[in-house]
């Protein structure tokens, strides 16, 4: 984090029992006041989200939420911006804090265990361990732990539909070639879809189950570049796009067009237009669409030469519509 940049962004996470949601939600909402912008999500079974602001607002938040009952554990990760990442607030209440389309788990009770990034490496370099990716398929792209198996989703609620296809299959041969049981080590950007889906895993019958604790972004701010098996950059749900090592903003643009990920080598492509389209949707795209676009972009920067927000201007978002601690 860098004391120069002006803005903070915390993602947080946490699941707790919450008996009354719209309830907490208004609480949220009174907290954040007018100097707070992000997205924060509440249902029954807890608290996600992503906000930011001045240094102060956001230690004004995170404070009342950890002093609320069940969220004093709240698992949050800060880094600095120059200017805000998102241009408004919302606080919604909804039937799960991350979707995976089975809102009675209970991850608060039957997750799997904690690992922390210092001993990660530890445990992902064991031979007798399946290490699996809970994010969709563009976030792989962008960067992976070396040997982790990726399932391709296109969706976390996909994520059990895979399992209970390949997945399945994939943990009896590791259990057909070694004679018992895998330990499964599992990861996801900040930690929230990795506990959720290890209790998705229990619940399936699998015991030895493991999660990176804080996910990505702890482990790259905590385990120095030199002894890390992270490979590529971490793709998040802001105008950030993508980071690296110390959670310093990557190489990765936004397409405006299809809000997937891209890298310089996909900016070269002729299918690339800024502010358009790329090379994932360029033939998707109508000729009225990208003149839009074009248009779109055109205030966008014109509004940015002035110092202000332009008003048609959105922040980064999963197909999911969820913030940014995944």
């Amino acid at each position: 984090m860098s004391p120069n940049k002006p803005m903070r962004v915390a993602a947080l996470y946490r699941f707790a029992p919450v008996a009354a949601p719209e309830v907490l939600r208004a609480a949220l909402e009174a907290l954040c006041g007018e100097d707070v912008r992000g997205t924060l999500l509440v249902a029954r079974e807890g608290v996600n989200g992503t906000i930011a602001g001045r240094r102060h607002a956001i230690a004004r938040v995170i404070d009342g939420l950890r002093a609320i009952e069940g969220f004093a554990d709240t698992e949050v990760k800060y880094a600095d911006a120059d200017v805000l990442p998102f241009h408004r607030l919302k606080v919604r209440v909804k039937p799960e804090i991350v979707t995976l389309g089975l809102p009675d788990l209970d991850p608060a009770v039957n997750a799997g265990t904690y690992v922390s990034p210092e001993a990660w490496n530890a445990l992902i370099a064991d031979p007798d361990v399946v290490v699996i990716d809970t994010r969709n398929d563009y976030e792989g792209e962008v960067g992976a732990f070396k040997g982790a198996v990726q399932p391709n989703t296109r969706s976390f609620r996909d994520f059990p539909a895979w399992f209970r296809t390949e997945g399945r299959t994939l943990l009896d041969r590791a259990a057909e070639a070694t004679g018992r049981a895998p330990k499964v080590a599992m990861y996801c950007t900040g930690g929230i879809r990795c506990e959720k889906s290890t209790a998705f895993l229990k619940s399936e019958g699998v015991q030895d189950l493991f999660h990176l604790q804080g996910g990505i972004l702890k482990y790259l701010e905590t385990v120095p570049q030199a002894e890390s098996l992270w490979e590529g950059e971490c793709f998040v749900f802001d105008e950030r796009v993508a980071v690296g090592h110390d959670l310093s903003e990557g190489t990765h643009s936004l397409c405006r067009g299809c809000r997937m990920p891209v890298s310089p080598e996909g900016r070269a492509s002729a299918h690339y237009v800024e502010g358009v389209c790329c090379e994932r949707c360029h033939d998707t795209r109508t000729e009225e669409q990208k003149s839009g676009a074009q248009e779109r972009d055109r205030q966008v920067r014109i509004a940015e030469r002035k110092g202000i927000a332009h008003i048609g201007a959105k922040p980064g978002a999963n197909d999911q519509g969820l913030p940014g601690l995944k």
